[in-house]
């Protein structure tokens, strides 16, 4: 089944999915935000909804968790994990927070080597962003270190 995975931003949401056999993440694509962190939980949970309906399925959703370069918290950081409660709460797949320290600066050198118009690149950076932030626990779930249901990584 397919994995969600999500970058949480102030004014977008990045989403990317994974193909059905939870190896490959694609960036889907980008939400744009202009309301309160409710509301998007709001959205994002209609989003779930309709993708755990779908032949397909979700098995996971995968929240990138923004951390300093030395691994400590900052206001992002306690928004995030207060938007994938509040997700948690209302959906029944598990909710894993990933690590995404420095997966937009890894998004945005992927995304330069094909197109050089930073405009065009600035619209699909945060789905980009998010698949960087999905593959990585995909690969570490395949490698047996991606952590469990509800934990972080």
């Amino acid at each position: 089944m397919r994995v969600l995975g999500i970058d949480f931003g102030e004014r977008r949401i990045g989403l990317a999915l994974s193909d059905p056999t939870g190896t490959l993440a694609r960036p889907w694509r980008t939400l744009e935000r202009d309301g309160p962190d409710e509301e998007a939980v709001a959205r994002v949970t209609e989003i779930i909804r309709t993708l755990a309906s779908e032949d397909e399925g979700l098995e996971a959703v995968v929240i990138g968790l923004p951390l300093r370069l030395n691994g400590s918290a900052h206001a992002m950081t306690d928004r995030v994990r207060a938007f994938a409660a509040a997700l948690g709460a209302r959906v029944p797949q598990p909710i894993v927070l990933q690590d995404e320290r420095l997966s937009s600066h890894e998004a945005e050198s992927r995304l330069s080597l094909n197109e050089r118009d930073w405009r065009k690149r600035k619209r699909v950076l945060d789905a980009a962003a998010a698949a960087v932030v999905l593959q990585d626990h995909l690969d570490e779930r395949a490698a047996g270190r991606a952590p469990a249901d509800g934990e972080e990584h």
